[in-house]
């Protein structure tokens, strides 16, 4: 924070252009390269390249490094083959290893110690704390100089304007969610001075975020496209900051808000702090009027296509997300996605790169039943839901089959030229099976598909450059938008039926809209009469539809259960097949013994709630403290 909080930034202005470019770089640069503030701000073509650079300080957290961990709650565990990156520290209880001091691969997304001298296309240099404050220096810089925007109309100025505010509480949203309340900076700090500034309650940024997601969410457009200056880049403006964008984070921001641990944090209180939750459903509220009116581009993807929210292949690197994905950054190389995100998954029995990614078994028990019951214990059968430990990978919900890979798939689709390898085609994740190398395959019994496609191996060469498999998993999709605004009404009204006065959708009617796309059947009536039982069924929801999007740590965390078992175990799921083998429905076979073992089991303390701060950084004045307990 010191460094980028206190350096002058550079006034290199390109339109257009994505680059994070060092001062140390820019003062190197010939004299008349040099553009006057006056000249840099002076006209919306100027001043939006000046804002574009802050698009590059959106960190692609999916596809930094050559393998890429951001799955930190008990939903993923990686093989054996490698133990460096953050979620093995974290499994550990040592959450410094977020920090580049503690990653000696340089693997995490979270801070990189190259940040300022990274070359321009460099997705490994790209981190949130570096980014987040060095973005907050740009664009405190970019409001202080409005004056200057003299050769524009009030259209281009909104746009300009609305764009700094919206990140000036983005970049804030993302340093609380993991660190607390911070100061919150809303002017341009002297770089000569001492810092001073205290460290808010996590209420009292969560307010200043809000006013800056509010006044961004008035001034910005729905679609760009149809603005003046929006047309000057005609079809390329689905990444610029829009009002759909500004409302999203203005609900997620005081949901946040309104969570147990936040709360907490602010007033002592470890529930859901009920006014927050009210304008949390407020805002998505009004979002999702727009949407459903058509008035906006957004919508959810059909579940035949519900691949592209993640992933285009045979696109000519078309960036994945459709229509449903709400916020995302900028793509460098778009085959730098394929490179080692898309071997991450498939064992390396049939793929490469040792180092793999797999859902843990117990994570997995929460995708249910296609009739919209949860399973209770995957060790027994139940009459009422149909579960039947035999048979258990029968009639669930259809998310199930799309995200996961369970034994007796058939993974590979085309030919197989070593007939002894002929066996690996189906998926062996039987206990013993070939797919269950603990170094280089899974320890779970289970494969993540959600991000690939089911050619992504050796055989079928799904992955290779001539697929155009391009891979980008985003911030924030409509769907997680319809889950939030569930759980903010369902916490401000106290019910499931409960919901914002001025739209028609209770609770339970946006979580049945992300089932009914999905082709499950809604929230039992069971689950209805009691907020408790249906706020399970919600976190299940949340747990399944926006399962390994790098959403479950910050969930456990917010709702206080991260220390909480089961939350704290990792298990795989051990059985015998038995009966004849079916390679038409792998349903259909039936399995015997079936348990789930421990791997590890996490030990937290209260300390683990939040991440600990840079010492570099506590140590610089008295009012800037730790993190409790670090």
């Amino acid at each position: 924070m010191k460094k980028y909080i206190k350096f002058i930034v550079c006034f290199n202005i390109f339109w257009a252009c994505f680059s994070l470019t060092s001062c140390e770089k820019y003062l190197d640069k010939a004299d008349d390269s040099i553009i006057s503030e006056k000249e840099a701000f002076k006209n919306f073509v100027n001043f939006q390249g000046y804002n574009e650079e802050l698009y590059n300080c959106i960190v692609n957290f999916s596809n930094n490094y050559w393998t890429n961990s951001f799955n930190w709650g008990e939903d993923e565990i990686p093989s054996t083959a490698g133990t460096f990156h953050f979620v093995n520290k974290i499994d550990d209880g040592n959450f410094w290893g977020w920090q580049s001091q503690s990653d000696g691969w340089g693997a995490g997304w979270m801070d990189q110690p190259d940040f300022t001298t990274g070359t321009s296309g460099d997705r490994a240099y790209r981190d949130l704390w570096n980014a987040s404050w060095y973005g907050l220096r740009k664009v405190n810089i970019g409001l202080a100089n409005m004056n200057l925007m003299t050769d524009a109309t009030d259209e281009e100025r909104n746009l300009i304007k609305g764009q700094l505010l919206f990140f000036r509480g983005w970049f804030h949203h993302r340093l609380m969610e993991y660190f607390g309340g911070l100061p919150y900076i809303e002017t341009v700090l002297p770089s000569a001075e001492p810092l001073r500034l205290p460290r808010l309650s996590y209420h009292e940024c969560a307010d200043k975020a809000a006013a800056d997601f509010r006044a961004a969410a008035d001034l910005l457009p729905v679609n760009w496209d149809n603005t003046v200056a929006g047309r000057r880049t005609l079809g390329k403006n689905q990444l610029r900051i829009n009002k759909i964008m500004a409302l999203a984070y203005l609900g997620k921001n005081y949901l946040w808000a309104g969570s147990p641990l936040m709360n907490e944090e602010s007033t002592g209180s470890a529930t859901y702090n009920v006014e927050y939750c009210k304008k949390a459903a407020t805002a998505f509220a009004e979002l999702l009027k727009l949407t459903e009116s058509g008035e906006t581009p957004y919508k959810l993807v059909d579940f035949k296509d519900y691949h592209l929210n993640f992933y285009t292949t045979g696109q000519n690197w078309a960036l994945p997300g459709s229509t449903e994905a709400i916020f995302r950054g900028p793509y460098m190389s778009a085959n730098s996605s394929n490179w080692g995100t898309s071997k991450q998954y498939t064992p390396v029995i049939i793929s490469e790169g040792d180092l793999k990614f797999v859902p843990t078994a117990n994570y997995v028990d929460n995708y249910g039943m296609a009739n919209g019951l949860p399973i209770t214990d995957p060790t027994k059968a139940d009459a009422e839901s149909s579960y039947d430990p035999e048979y258990p990978w029968k009639n669930r919900d259809p998310r199930f089959y799309n995200d996961i890979v369970y034994d007796g798939v058939k993974f590979v689709q085309g030919s197989i030229p070593d007939p002894k390898e002929e066996t690996n085609r189906y998926s062996n994740l039987f206990t013993g099976g070939s797919y269950r190398n603990v170094s280089s395959g899974s320890r779970t019994g289970y494969v993540l598909r959600k991000f690939i496609p089911i050619t992504a191996n050796k055989y079928d060469n799904g992955y290779s450059y001539g697929n155009n498999l391009h891979i980008y998993v985003p911030y924030m999709r409509l769907s997680d938008v319809y889950l939030m605004y569930a759980e903010s009404a369902l916490m401000g009204y106290n019910s499931a039926l409960g919901k914002d006065p001025t739209f028609a959708k209770t609770a339970a009617d946006a979580v049945n809209v992300i089932r009914a796309r999905a082709g499950v059947s809604p929230v039992a009536t069971k689950f209805l009469g009691s907020t408790n039982l249906f706020l399970g069924e919600l976190r299940r929801e949340r747990a399944v539809e926006l399962a390994f999007e790098g959403l479950r740590f910050n969930d456990l965390r917010r709702w206080l259960l991260l220390t909480e078992s089961p939350y704290t175990l990792k298990k795989s799921i051990e059985f015998n097949r038995a009966g004849t083998f079916n390679t038409t429905d792998p349903t259909l076979n039936r399995v015997v013994n079936l348990r789930e073992v421990t791997i590890l089991e996490r030990r937290f303390t209260k300390k683990h709630y939040w991440l600990p701060l840079k010492n570099a950084d506590v140590n610089m004045y008295l009012e800037f403290p730790q993190n409790p307990g670090w």
